[in-house]
């Protein structure tokens, strides 16, 4: 049964009463809102297990580049100490690499 016949089915003359079949599904009771956290709406926050699988893989794969990112952070003064985000991490690895340490395109 779709929407439209149940709310018929509820109140056979609905047009008269609502401009949309959907604000008289909504006052009667056949649609209701779900209450979520606003965080879950977030796409950062539920596509953060596929980001953090990517940027672990990248650091398997190239992990000379970690070594080199630690002697960096060890080197810096510390007001540069900031904590750096993931992302940016990951592009300043990428640009020390040279082409040959880059994979072969099929």
């Amino acid at each position: 049964m779709n929407l439209r016949d149940q709310v018929e089915s509820l109140l056979p003359n609905w047009q008269s009463w609502y401009p949309t079949v959907f604000d008289a599904a909504v006052d009667l009771g056949i649609l209701r809102a779900r209450v979520c956290p606003p965080g879950s709406l977030l796409l950062s926050q539920r596509h953060a297990s596929i980001y953090n699988e990517a940027v672990q893989a990248f650091r398997e794969q190239w992990s000379a580049a970690e070594q080199e990112e630690q002697a960096d952070e060890a080197a810096r003064s510390p007001e540069e100490s900031q904590p750096e985000s993931d992302a940016h991490r990951v592009m300043r690895m990428v640009s020390r690499l040279s082409p040959d340490d880059l994979p072969e395109e099929e």
